[in-house]
């Protein structure tokens, strides 16, 4: 359809509407969407949901908002509480709010400074979090930093460029007995590894660094290996 042909679907206040192709499509009350929609600019303010997939170029969610299919979006700023039941295809995504996505994301750059739960594989060009996130499998990326700030989850973490770094702060001591600020993956394999405050089973990497508060089953490193004096490593191979 035309870009001049499309109109724009706007929800305030309770209400709903069928999907279809549209230029915008914004909801600012509690708004539910019955089907699919495809559309330029998709914002949700309120409440809303949407019965079926969302693809967009631009996407935005400060409210609350359930998908109940896939986005597709070339970009996706995530303010408020976003969960999407099925997959997360897009360009770059910004988490700031807190995100939770029922299958697998892919994506060229993800940044997360809040929260998010991926139940499959999370794969990236570029992945940042200075934040707290659950991925139920693998998290695949170019270039990985990680900035713990709450507990962090992972099947197995693959990459060139692994950092994985803690920061304390006096607000956390207070609440330390609460959760632990830790990174927890059963398999790690890269390049570059430099860990802080993770616990694994097999760490594996051209040159690798275990750095305080870490817990590692096995080290396999091809070039070089250092651990800090209150690391803990099972037992280190050089294959």
């Amino acid at each position: 359809m035309d870009m001049k042909e499309r109109g724009d679907l706007v929800i305030n206040g309770f209400g709903a509407s069928n999907g279809g192709t549209f230029r915008q499509v914004i909801v600012n009350g509690f708004g539910t969407v019955n089907s699919d929609v495809d559309c330029v600019e998709f914002e949700s303010n309120g409440f809303g949901t949407v019965d079926g997939n969302v693809t967009s170029e631009q996407a935005k969610i400060n409210g609350k908002a359930k998908v109940k299919g896939t986005i597709e979006s070339q970009h996706l700023s995530i303010d408020g509480t976003a969960k999407i039941d099925e997959n997360l295809y897009v360009k770059k995504l910004k988490v700031s709010g807190k995100a939770s996505v029922g299958g697998k994301v892919k994506s060229e750059e993800i940044k997360i400074n809040g929260v998010l739960r991926v139940e499959g594989d999370c794969e990236a060009e570029i992945f940042k979090a200075d934040s707290q996130f659950a991925i139920g499998g693998l998290l695949n990326a170019e270039q990985i930093t990680i900035q713990l700030h709450g507990p962090c989850k992972a099947k197995e973490i693959g990459g060139e460029t692994i950092l994985v770094k803690h920061r304390g702060s006096f607000f956390e001591s207070l609440i330390k007995p609460l959760f632990s600020t830790q990174l927890e993956v059963e398999f790690i394999e890269g390049d570059k590894i430099e860990l802080e405050n993770t616990i694994a089973k097999v760490v594996r990497g051209n040159q690798v660094k275990i750095g305080r508060n870490c817990q590692i089953g096995v080290v396999e490193y091809r070039e070089d290996f250092s651990q800090h004096k209150n690391a803990v490593v099972k037992e280190s191979i050089k294959v």
